[in-house]
């Protein structure tokens, strides 16, 4: 795939998920890899940059425009780094399946919600949302380093079911993505190769001036309605996607 294909569309994909406070590297990734990039020493190292650089722009609009609760957003960053180890330690030894059916459902669950408009009148409060952000984020972590993927794609659901509002559970997401990120990308860079500069240059500008623009949008002109429904279409496409790759495809 060239490069005047790739730049552009990562562009668009760093528009749409910067919105939903989601990082974007279970897209990026696959698309390297189809380019013609390694998956190891290429794909997988530039796709969790551009995570990183999507996520921490549209954390940087959110906090300008202070829609991030900080409390939940920094426990559950710092919850889920130091609890993903231990996942990755406990990969042979727990039914990783039947956890990510349980997620799955959960996030089909938030997603039906948000289409519908729905969401539990019960909101968290004091040491109900610290108890969210350690609880919530050490859950996720955990099962990102059981199942091999990051837990981005939870946080949002999560929130939402707890009772946080739509803006505030994206841009609250998209800060705690980036620690998981740095730490991921951390992790992939020691087996990058040397890295082609024109295209993670490129790569790099698309996906920062994507995430400015779409976290510009979401904040300053899309309404709660509007964005609930974008939710509940992509949640339900991921859990699709967790149930159709992880658990029917793996058998």
């Amino acid at each position: 795939m060239h490069h005047l294909v790739i730049i552009p569309a990562f562009f668009v994909i760093a528009f749409v998920f910067s919105m939903l406070g989601m990082g974007g590297s279970q897209i990026y990734i696959p698309i390297l890899f189809w380019g013609g990039l390694d998956f190891k020493t290429a794909a997988v190292p530039l796709g969790m940059l551009l995570n990183v650089v999507n996520s921490s722009s549209a954390a940087v609009t959110y906090a300008r425009k202070r829609l991030i609760d900080w409390r939940i957003g920094l426990l559950f960053g710092i919850s889920m780094l130091v609890a993903a180890p231990f996942g990755a330690m406990a990969n042979h030894l727990m039914p990783a399946r039947a956890l990510i059916v349980v997620f799955a459902a959960f996030t089909a669950a938030a997603g039906i919600l948000m289409l519908l408009g729905k969401q539990p009148k019960r909101r968290l409060e004091g040491r109900g949302r610290a108890a969210l952000g350690i609880g919530g984020g050490g859950g996720l972590g955990f099962l990102a380093g059981l199942i091999g993927r990051g837990g981005g794609s939870f946080v949002v659901p999560l929130l939402y079911m707890a009772g946080v509002e739509a803006k505030t559970a994206a841009a609250t997401s998209a800060l705690a993505v980036t620690f998981s990120g740095v730490s991921s990308f951390t992790a992939h860079i020691a087996t990058a190769a040397r890295p082609d500069w024109p295209l993670w240059g490129g790569c790099v500008l698309a996906v920062f001036a994507g995430s400015q623009i779409g976290s510009r949008v979401m904040a300053e002109h899309l309404k709660s309605r509007s964005l609930k429904k974008i939710f509940g279409v992509v949640l339900l496409a991921v859990a699709a996607t967790l149930i159709v790759k992880d658990v029917i495809l793996a058998t």
